[in-house]
């Protein structure tokens, strides 16, 4: 049946995509796709709010809940390789209006986690800046008091990567794979400058929210690891999705889960969680300790 499927989806398409890309290719992307949203939009709000220290507790139990899902994408995309990604899927394996609910969901969960990146992007940018975070949106004083700020760089960026995405596959795939290694590297500097000023006595207190705030946490956090199902859609362009997918996928997402932690835990060290800023915990935190 899926073999089937899967002539018939690709006799529908009207060209063939160029297999351009490798695993090599996939693992920079997952990372470029996942990591990014939760570190810098969630952490703040969370540690502060909801757990305290035990946010590496929770950055954890989420991303094993991801990984988890990534194991079923792997299977499901190596024996589908296909564009359609999570809609061809459900199609196969269940019916097409369940396939159109769940693709709708996931356009909806893209849009809602690309207005919250775009929007944090803004808030380090003011910071960088050396202007409080919302110097730079518009308030308009019509719009009720927690959506009265537009904010027109967030909707430039957007454009222009989506303007970026849409012309070239390998072109994106390599300007990608050049960001995620940046952000790695300064993720790198900003684990290792922050563990030069880290503090033991902020350990304390260690979970002052008790398990509902771990268990409020997690299933938020949940959110910092969206983004790897956009992996499995890129299977028609892959040299050999068969080898490809599972390393690019599963490779990713541990790296990411690994990263995560590894920076929530010096961004606790660094400062108590009732100081953690929420828009912008990393850059604040560096502020406070003298390395503005």
């Amino acid at each position: 049946m899926d073999s089937q499927e899967l002539h018939e989806m690709s006799a529908r398409s009207q060209n063939q995509m160029k297999r351009t890309l490798n695993w090599w290719d996939l693992i920079w992307f997952g990372i470029g796709s996942v990591m990014g949203a939760g570190i810098f939009v969630l952490t703040g709000d969370a540690a502060r709010n909801h757990t305290s220290l035990v946010v590496v507790l929770t950055y954890f139990i989420s991303g094993l809940s991801a990984l988890l899902s990534v194991l079923f994408y792997t299977e499901f995309s190596v024996e589908l390789p296909v564009a359609r990604g999570t809609f061809a899927y459900l199609r196969v394996e269940l019916s097409d209006f369940v396939a159109y609910i769940a693709a709708g969901n996931i356009l909806f969960e893209y849009m809602v986690s690309g207005a919250s990146v775009a929007r944090s992007w803004t808030s380090y940018f003011d910071t960088l800046c050396n202007h409080n975070p919302n110097d730079f949106r518009v308030k308009v004083s019509s719009l009720p008091e927690d959506y009265s700020h537009i904010d027109p760089i967030a909707i430039v960026v957007s454009v222009a990567v989506c303007i970026g995405a849409s012309l070239s596959i390998k072109g994106s795939s390599r300007f990608n794979s050049f960001a995620a290694i940046v952000h790695m590297l300064v993720l790198v500097f900003i684990l290792i400058a922050g563990l030069t000023k880290a503090d033991p006595t902020n350990m304390t207190p260690f979970s002052p929210y008790g398990v509902p705030g771990i268990l409020k946490a997690s299933a938020l956090l949940f959110f910092a690891y969206v983004g790897f199902d956009g992996v499995a859609t890129l299977g028609e362009e892959l040299k050999n999705p068969v080898r490809d997918i599972p390393i690019g996928l599963i490779g990713s997402m541990l790296i990411t889960i690994a990263s995560y932690c590894l920076l929530i835990a010096t961004l606790s060290l660094m400062q108590p969680y009732n100081q953690i800023d929420t828009d912008a915990p990393f850059t604040v935190a560096f502020q406070a300790v003298g390395m503005d």
